[in-house]
């Protein structure tokens, strides 16, 4: 009898990677308890400061927490027949645990001591580095112009310190757009969950198009973990929230989409029977922009505000988008679930395009979109109505 779940393609480990998702979501849930009494006894606590929402000081230091979780499910997932086999033909879920825990190390001491920003830098590119050392690398991507004998666009294939340049560049950019994101209590937490969901979506979809070869596994199940570890730290996190994930959390959530997303392209069939079949060729490049669209956009906001202003763009102030939606007139809560719903929109609606039909995905995601943009600014328009009465 088979028991692969109605809604999985046939001979996907679907079961396996749900396992693993909740694993790393009850291992974080149970830890952070714990996380939050040693953050509070060594002093990782966040005093509130004049750009800062919260009012009262919390502890943080959170990501710890969601790392152990991430290391629980990855050591199920190496003890589950039906996943361990990928790890046989892949280092990409090991270069996640050993980046990761680096990366954790340096948000957990900025978490406690508040290293600079050049610091931290060396850290990141230290572990995306280490990503490239085990292998995960982007090698090439479709672009949609160059094409020749009747073919839409070109294929472009990167040379070894190209494409280790664009893995370290893309990590970085990731590790720091989840970083900035991360000022409402439950924000980052839930733009995690959501972007990493769309994530294994997306490398579930692949992993059918390969037909469940085992190489095409880890992508999917880096994707699984980070989301669990979301989502059992945000019961913890969401509004009032107990403790903060701190760098510690953010970065690692950065580091391990952008490591989904790598290690994804790479299992990309360029040469298959549908060369130009746009969408399904570019959607890595797809997933990569959408799933943190929120974030890289608040991150592009935040340089160009910064740097204009004569200041680095390492320098923190209340400008980000989600004071923007507190100034309007948005409770914490009301602005965190609207960002999650612009995420949502975004990120499943760029996955739905390599899965489902096109024209019914745009309608659909154009009426997210609509929906979005009115609860964004009701506030405003409920303001201006005030005003004229």
């Amino acid at each position: 009898m088979d028991d692969t779940p109605s809604w999985a393609p046939a001979g996907l480990p679907a079961r396996e990677y749900l396992l693993v998702l909740f694993t790393a979501a009850a291992v974080t849930f149970l830890l952070t308890g714990l996380i939050r009494l040693v953050a509070i006894r060594v002093g990782a606590v966040a005093y509130p400061r004049r750009r800062d929402v919260h009012v009262a000081p919390i502890p943080r230091m959170g990501g710890v927490a969601m790392y152990g979780g991430v290391l629980a499910a990855m050591f199920l997932a190496k003890n589950l027949p039906a996943l361990s086999r990928g790890f046989d033909y892949s280092n990409d879920a090991r270069a996640v645990v050993v980046a990761g825990g680096l990366i954790v190390v340096v948000g957990a001491l900025d978490d406690r001591f508040e290293m600079d920003s050049l610091t931290k830098l060396a850290g990141q590119v230290t572990a995306a580095g280490i990503m490239v050392l085990f292998g995960v690398q982007w090698f090439m991507f479709w672009v949609p112009w160059g094409g020749t004998d009747g073919k839409v666009g070109t294929l472009m294939v990167l040379g070894s310190n190209q494409g280790q340049l664009l893995t370290v560049l893309l990590i970085v950019a990731m590790v720091n757009a989840m970083n900035f994101v991360d000022g409402l209590d439950g924000l980052a937490s839930g733009i995690g969950l959501i972007a990493a969901s769309a994530t294994c979506l997306f490398c579930l979809g692949l992993l059918d198009r390969h037909d469940g070869d085992v190489t095409a596994y880890p992508p999917a199940l880096i994707a699984a973990t980070i989301a669990g570890a979301c989502l059992g730290f945000l019961p913890h996190n969401f509004q009032p929230a107990r403790i903060f994930m701190g760098d510690s959390g953010s970065m690692l959530i950065g580091l391990m989409l952008a490591s989904a997303s790598t290690s994804a392209s790479g299992k990309m069939d360029y040469t298959g029977p549908n060369p130009t079949d746009t969408i399904a060729l570019l959607s890595p490049l797809l997933v990569v922009a959408a799933v943190l669209f929120v974030p890289l956009l608040d991150l592009i906001m935040a340089v160009v505000r910064r740097t204009r202003a004569g200041k680095s763009p390492f320098h923190a102030d209340k400008m980000h988008l989600h004071h923007r939606l507190l100034e309007i007139g948005h409770s914490q809560r009301r602005a965190v679930l609207l960002i999650y719903l612009w995420a949502a929109v975004i990120a499943f609606g760029a996955v739905s395009l390599t899965l489902f039909n096109a024209v019914v995905v745009a309608w659909v995601v154009g009426l997210g979109v609509l929906v979005a943009a009115i609860i964004s600014l009701i506030p405003r328009m409920r303001t201006r109505a005030d005003r004229e009465t």
